[in-house]
């Protein structure tokens, strides 16, 4: 999972603006943009959502769609690009033109995200609005057989703070009871306000950090099963399993938790003059800087022990997932260091500086050999591994056997060949941008340094949010007061290129990089000795995991395919974010 967002793989690409644009003269004159963007943003609203809700990417028939896995028509998905970030940029493109049409549709989402909040204040991934006993036949059967997705083969009904989906739709309903003060709305922002201070974690090494889920479930799963028939080729010497536990109670780091949740208490703190939250914040920014680790591997993990366990440490880095072994994480470490460099301007403290040159001397020392690029193509344009072993410093890699999720297994060791495609081995750290804008802040004079101090919005002075939320993600520095946050530079071109796309429909199609199998039953537990399914997204035809139809498993009855037509929430976001860019940029009439 890079920087902040899980590499989705139902994310089509957004049209692209150069592409559209060729052969387009660059004085074309532009056409009725706004009605482009209300005809697709009615569309979405009234025949694509169901009660508000949406999902990731649908058929334009509506016989299939997909969150992350495939989804009843009834769901809600609130993991990004779902739900809340269709109705960011519904509420962008009403910011842009003034159209009521884009309020109320924004409005309508926000409700449903409102509708589908747990009592206890967050979200959970997915929401079935044909209620509990619907939702939890989809996790038994859909989720539970999805091989690579381990975060939805059990239902806990509780919420989560992976992949930013409580943030997210936090952030969205805040913004609409700022836009018209809603009481609907804010009720539902107390709720997920004092959510996230009961959630974070209290004393000790870990204080200020949050989990992965909660609250807490009692029987969470706690290990992932093991064949009991191996494969004969299997290597000795591995690891595997989920190696400290349940790790929904783990502090977590992995998708940037503290910085998602940092910036929308910062929101709060700001924009409803609640100064309090001041205190929590800085336990979060305190908790990320304790738990680095000592030199010299100077780095964090995935997730970190919450208390002591198994005769280690709170504190000390923690595995996960069956495919997240115990380690350092090149690519957390990285979001961190970019994480200290926030705390520091919001504060002004050159203590959230002292140890970022240990951080980036531990990255200097673990880069991937010229042997193990040249030897997997699937660590192409990657400069670290994604795992580095506690001690001894060496690279760790992840690999699965078998077909599906009762006759498979994940397992890791130092063996760089045929690992994961769905979960890369490599990550792209770029040090040398690190090193720069530590030397920048570094260099700064009192005076500037006395400048950032006073903009910040942990100075506890009222500073209005960011115009526009969807057309990139925004920074904690894009909440200090005056802030610049440059729009995306659309030409008449670019936008006719868009309008034209959309042709005389209301929704734009693109190529989906991904299909899914339908559930067809409980996989089967027959042994499967084969390596077809080792470096691909998906197993046998009893795996719901998602996988590009153009590139399936080299073994029968799977056959390349044509990647189907889709209607696609990430390319509507996207598209439309281009118009609204394009329409925030015109002088005022």
């Amino acid at each position: 999972m890079d920087v902040t967002r899980r590499q989705f793989g139902f994310l089509a690409t957004a049209v692209p603006v150069a592409a559209l644009a060729t052969g387009a003269p660059a004085s074309a004159a532009a056409p009725d943009v706004p009605a482009a963007m209300r005809r697709a943003a009615v569309f979405f609203d009234e025949h694509l959502s169901h009660r508000g809700g949406y999902v990731w990417s649908y058929l334009p028939d509506l016989s299939r769609t997909w969150g992350e896995m495939e989804a009843e028509r009834t769901l809600c998905w609130v993991q990004p690009p779902g739900t809340p970030s269709v109705g960011h940029s519904l509420l962008d493109a009403y910011h842009a033109t003034g159209d009521e049409v884009f309020w109320r549709a924004a409005e309508r989402t926000g409700l449903a995200l409102a509708e589908v909040q747990l009592p206890g204040g967050g979200w959970n991934y997915v929401h079935d609005f044909a209620g509990e006993r619907a939702l939890r036949r989809w996790y038994e059967t859909v989720g539970a057989n999805g091989w690579r997705l381990e975060e939805f083969q059990h239902y806990y009904g509780n919420a989560t703070f992976d992949d930013a989906g409580t943030s997210t739709a936090a952030q969205l309903i805040l913004r609409l009871y700022l836009e018209r003060r809603d009481h609907r709305f804010r009720a539902a922002l107390d709720r997920v306000i004092r959510f996230l201070l009961k959630a974070q974690l209290k004393g000790g090494v870990t204080d200020g950090g949050w989990p992965q889920r909660f609250p807490r479930v009692s029987g969470a799963v706690s290990d992932t099963p093991w064949p009991d028939v191996l494969p004969p080729w299997l290597p000795a010497g591995i690891r595997h399993g989920m190696e400290d536990g349940d790790y929904t109670g783990h502090v977590t780091f992995n998708d940037d938790v503290l910085g998602e949740n940092i910036k929308f208490l910062l929101m709060c703190m700001s924009t409803l003059g609640k100064v309090e939250l001041a205190g929590p914040i800085r336990r979060a920014m305190e908790c990320l800087r304790r738990l680095q680790q000592p030199g010299p591997q100077a780095g964090w993990g995935l997730q970190h022990l919450a208390r002591a366990a198994g005769g280690r440490p709170a504190g000390a880095p923690a595995g996960a997932r069956s495919y997240e072994p115990r380690a350092l994480t090149t690519h957390t470490t990285q979001t961190n260091v970019q994480q200290l460099f926030h705390y520091f301007r919001l504060t002004g403290e050159q203590a959230y500086l002292e140890r970022v040159p240990e951080a980036l001397a531990w990255l200097d020392s673990c880069r991937l050999t010229a042997q193990q690029l040249g030897e997997n193509p699937l660590l192409a344009g990657r400069t670290h591994p994604t795992f580095v072993d506690l001690g001894t410093n060496r690279a760790r890699f992840v690999h699965r056997f078998g077909s599906n999720v009762r006759n498979g297994a994940y397992y890791s060791d130092n063996d760089h060949r045929a690992t994961l495609s769905h979960y890369s081995g490599g990550r792209s750290v770029d040090t040398a941008a690190l090193r720069k804008t530590y030397d920048e802040l570094m260099a700064l004079s009192p005076r500037e340094v006395a400048d950032l101090r006073g903009r910040s919005p942990l100075s506890g002075d009222a500073i209005p949010l960011p115009r526009y939320f969807s057309l990139r993600d925004l920074q904690l520095t894009d909440l200090f007061r005056d802030a610049p946050v440059p729009l995306p530079v659309v030409t008449d071109a670019d936008a006719c290129a868009l309008v034209d796309k959309l042709g005389g429909g209301d929704y734009w199609l693109t190529a989906s990089d991904a299909t899914t199998n339908p559930y067809r039953g409980p996989a089967p537990s027959t042994p499967y000795n084969g390596k077809a399914y080792m470096s691909k997204h998906v197993g046998d035809l009893h795996d719901t995991s998602p996988y590009d139809p153009a590139s399936p498993p080299e073994e029968p009855p799977y056959q390349p395919v044509e990647r189907p037509q889709v209607i696609s929430t990430s390319t509507y976001v996207a598209n439309m974010g281009k118009l609204i860019a394009w329409t925030a940029g015109r002088p005022p009439v």
